[in-house]
C-alpha cells in the first residue's frame, strides 16, 4: 500500500501544515496509508486527534513518520535532518525555492529523492488547482491590507458625520500579480481610493475592473514585459528610472503602499527608495510583501516593523503563515490535486509520469540526478 507521510515543520516561523483532515480523508479514499507526525497541525489549530479521526496514523517521531514512505509532503524545504531521514527512492513535495537553495537540491539528489518544487508549478490551465504561489499570494495580499489598516492611525473609508467628513485613505499597490490584485480588491472593500502600478500592460484591465487607477509609464518595452509563465520581466535602467519618477510623484499623495513585486530567481526589484519614503506623509504605512527576497522598499528590514521619519515599514516574513489555518487548508488542497493524478485508480499504487508537463515543470531531482532544466544550465 502506498504510504503518504506528513511532516511537522521544523523551520522557524512556519505554522502551516501540508495536510488537513479533509485532504487526509481524500487520500484514504484513494486507498493510501497516511501517517502524520505528532504535532504537525498545532500551528494551524489541527489536533492529532482530528487527523486520527480522518483516518491517519500518528507518527511519534520524524523517523517513525517517514519510515517506508513513498511520498512525503511538507510546506518548507526540508532541514538536513529531514533529508537524511527520508528513505532513498522516496518522493517529496514542498515549497523548495530552488534558485535560493541550490546546495539543498544537490542534497536531494545525493539522497536519491524525487523532489518536487510546488513553487515551480507551470502556469497552465490544468495546474491552476495546484498553484501554491497563487493560493498563498491571495492570502498575503489580503493580509497586507489588513495589517496596514491596523497600523494606520486613521480610517480607510470616507465617513460623513455630524462632526465633519473624514476623507478616504489613498492606497497604492506596487505589482499587480495575484497578491497585488487581492490587495486592490481588499482595499477597495474597505473604502480606500486605490491606485496600482505594474510593468505589464496586460494587467491594466484587471486593475481597472477592480476599481483602481492604473499608473504606468507607456513604453515600447512594456509590450514584452511578461514572461511565458505570467511573471514580470526585469526592465531596462531607463525604464526603471522613468517608472521610479512616476511612482515617486504618486507616492507623495498616498497613505498606504503595498509592495508585491517579485522576479523569479532574482532579488526583489527596488521600487520605493529611501528618498521616496521620506517624501511620504507622516503616519503613512508601507507593507513590503517582497521582504523575503530583499524587499521592494530600500529601507525594509526583513522580519521587522520599522519607522523612518514617521513612515512605518512592515517587513513581515511568511505573511500567508499569519493566516495559518486558511493557508494550510489551501496549500493542502494544492498538494492533494497535485498528487491525485499520480495514484493508479485500480491498484492505489504511486505512478509518476515523468513525461507529464506538470511533473517536468516541478521535478527537480530523479534517480540521483538534478534534472530540472532551469537548474542544470
Amino acid at each position: 500500500m502506498t504510504k503518504i507521510a506528513i511532516l511537522k515543520e521544523r523551520r522557524e516561523n512556519e505554522p502551516r501544515v501540508a495536510a488537513t483532515p479533509e485532504t487526509i480523508k481524500k487520500f484514504v479514499g484513494l486507498g493510501l496509508s497516511v501517517v502524520v507526525e505528532t504535532g504537525a497541525g498545532e500551528g494551524s489549530h489541527i489536533s492529532d486527534e482530528a487527523y486520527k479521526d480522518a483516518g491517519a496514523t500518528i507518527g511519534a517521531s520524524l523517523t517513525d513518520t517517514v519510515d517506508g514512505a513513498d511520498f512525503i509532503l511538507k510546506v518548507m524545504p526540508p532541514t538536513d535532518e529531514e533529508i537524511q531521514a527520508m528513505p532513498s527512492g522516496a518522493a517529496f513535495a514542498a515549497i523548495l525555492s530552488p534558485y535560493q537553495n541550490g546546495d539543498s537540491v544537490k542534497a536531494y539528489a545525493e539522497q536519491n529523492l524525487h523532489a518536487f518544487a510546488m513553487d515551480f508549478m507551470p502556469r497552465i490551465t490544468r495546474a491552476q488547482s495546484m498553484d501554491v504561489l497563487s493560493s498563498q499570494s491571495n492570502l498575503a495580499g489580503y493580509k497586507a491590507v489588513v495589517d496596514a489598516a491596523a497600523a494606520y492611525g486613521r480610517s480607510l473609508p470616507m465617513m460623513m458625520t455630524a462632526a465633519g467628513t473624514i476623507a478616504p485613505a489613498r492606497v497604492m499597490v506596487l505589482g499587480a500579480g495575484v497578491a497585488g490584485l487581492q490587495a486592490i480588491a481588499t482595499a477597495k472593500r474597505l473604502g480606500a481610493i486605490v491606485s496600482a502600478t505594474d510593468v505589464r500592460p496586460a494587467v491594466k484591465e484587471q486593475v481597472e475592473s477592480l476599481g483602481a487607477n492604473f499608473v504606468q509609464v507607456e513604453s515600447e518595452e512594456t509590450k514584452d514585459a511578461e514572461t511565458a509563465g505570467g511573471y514580470a520581466k526585469e526592465m531596462s535602467e531607463d525604464y526603471q528610472r522613468r517608472q521610479a519618477e512616476l511612482v515617486a510623484e504618486t507616492l507623495k499623495k498616498q497613505d498606504i503602499a503595498i509592495c508585491t513585486a517579485l522576479i523569479p530567481g532574482r532579488a526583489a526589484p527596488t521600487l520605493i527608495t529611501a528618498e521616496m519614503v521620506r517624501s511620504m506623509k507622516p503616519g503613512s504605512i508601507i507593507v513590503d510583501l517582497a521582504a523575503e527576497q530583499g524587499g521592494n522598499c530600500e529601507l525594509c528590514q526583513p522580519g521587522e516593523v520599522v519607522e523612518v521619519d514617521g513612515v512605518t515599514i512592515m517587513g513581515h516574513l511568511n505573511v500567508p503563515g499569519r493566516l495559518a489555518s486558511d493557508a494550510s487548508n489551501m496549500y493542502a488542497k494544492n498538494l492533494l490535486n497535485f498528487l491525485t493524478p499520480m495514484i493508479d485508480k485500480e491498484t492505489s499504487e504511486l505512478k509518476i509520469d515523468w513525461e507529464d508537463e506538470i511533473i517536468q515543470g516541478t521535478g527537480l531531482t530523479r534517480d540521483g540526478q538534478v534534472v530540472h532544466p532551469e537548474l542544470t544550465q
